[in-house]
């Protein structure tokens, strides 16, 4: 459109100019007044156009961020880590999400370390963040959160926490209604655990024979552990047990046995907190040295409190020459919890049951809108209704899990 008026205004100045030519010369100057105003009006016009292309691509910002100004936003989003898998999903919809929004914002690292995200956290309020996003390292933990509470109150910025709690059931309030910039996004912690225990009692009501290796008429079962002291991982542990032995209970079957008597805590818990593949693994690994057909005591089940410990699990059951996803080969149920792609796929494979389904994208869209309502000086539960907000604590976002066994 551009070229078309220039070359309308041009091709009008070049007509001018021969009818001047075939004239009286007095008519020169006439022709050359004509000819700037032509060239004037060409680049007025471009001009106009450029303005016009500009206002577009602005209106086209603001209609992504829902026509609101998020032109002074600067936002900091600090992740517990990024090697946890689920995490790791999580930003990159955030980041896809923030992008859409046009905000400037920047991703930071605490490696597991709650001092380092303190740290991180005062040197993003001292380069200018105002609105601050928190993956909490030390989960629960009233202290740990309240500190970063008090540092955005006195910058006077919100925070909105995710994925990670900040308070316990006992102390529930206790940080999130301490100011009134703060929210959080995350999940109903005893959900993921009602949901796999259900999940693993009903498969292995339908499996029952074909579990039971040594056909002792129980089922064996190990279970990994994310995290001491982490609300989420408590409750997987508990009730990921606790659930399936009501669905067994029920069909009449014996309730589940931990594989190693002398571990009066049922569990095996990564040391490092990091929920890793790594140390899944090694437990694994060491457990099949002495648990295995061989001695008729193999463990028949493995319950993890996330993917990535399963993904360590199934790991060294390959190596011990199960969970092929070959029909010649003994497949030992594992079940976890996110539904990373990571799972998908070894489902999809035979070489995992089923997982709870922590909905990444899901929970990255709220902690979206929370942050465009932080970076617009609007309240930060504005517009929520329609998410499920818990009945106890008003700026408390429930995003719900779901089973997955392979089917969307």
């Amino acid at each position: 459109m551009k070229k078309k008026v220039i070359a309308g205004l041009l091709g009008t100045a070049m007509v001018a100019s021969l009818l001047a030519g075939c004239g009286s010369s007095n008519n020169t100057t006439d022709t050359t007044a004509d000819t700037a105003a032509a060239t004037e009006a060409a680049a007025d016009t471009t001009a106009d156009t450029a303005a016009a292309d500009a206002e577009s691509e602005a209106q086209s910002v603001a209609d992504a961020a829902g026509d609101v100004d998020l032109s002074n936003a600067d936002v900091a989003v600090m992740y517990y880590t990024y090697g946890d898998t689920y995490i790791a999903s999580v930003r990159t919809a955030l980041d896809a999400k923030l992008d859409e929004l046009g905000v400037k914002y920047q991703d930071y690292d605490a490696n597991n370390n709650q001092t380092t995200q303190n740290e991180q956290i005062d040197t993003a309020i001292q380069t200018g963040a105002n609105v601050l996003i928190v993956n909490i390292v030390t989960s629960g933990s009233v202290d740990a959160s309240s500190q970063i509470v008090e540092k955005a109150k006195a910058a006077g910025i919100p925070v909105i926490f995710f994925n990670r709690a900040v308070e316990g059931d006992e102390d529930e309030g206790k940080v999130l209604g301490s100011y009134d910039k703060c929210a959080f996004v995350g999940t109903d912690a005893p959900e993921a655990g009602h949901m796999q225990g259900e999940m693993i009692g009903n498969y292995l009501v339908d499996n029952y024979d074909s579990v039971d290796l040594n056909g002792d008429g129980k089922i064996s079962y190990a279970m990994f552990m994310g995290q001491l002291g982490n609300v989420e991982a408590i409750y997987r542990t508990q009730y990921g047990v606790e659930d399936a032995n009501k669905v067994l209970e029920e069909k009449g079957k014996p309730a589940l046995e931990y594989f190693d008597s002398s571990n009066t805590d049922c569990y095996q818990v990564d040391q490092d907190g990091n929920w890793s593949a790594t140390a899944a693994n090694n437990y694994m690994t060491t457990n099949l040295t002495q648990y295995n057909e061989e001695n008729k005591n193999m463990i028949e089940l493995v319950i993890c409190n996330n993917d990535g410990m399963a993904e360590g699990a199934i790991s060294a059951l390959n190596d011990k020459g199960y969970n092929l996803g070959t029909d010649d080969c003994k497949t030992i149920p594992v079940f976890g919890v996110d539904a990373t792609d990571a799972a998908k796929q070894l489902i999809k494979d035979g070489k995992m049951t089923g997982t709870i389904k922590q909905d990444a994208e899901g929970m990255a869209a709220c902690i979206a809108d929370l942050t465009k309502n932080a970076g617009s000086g609007q309240d930060v539960m504005a517009g929520t209704d329609s998410y499920n907000i818990s009945e106890n604590v008003k700026n408390k976002i429930y995003i719900p899990y779901a089973m997955y066994t392979g089917e969307e």
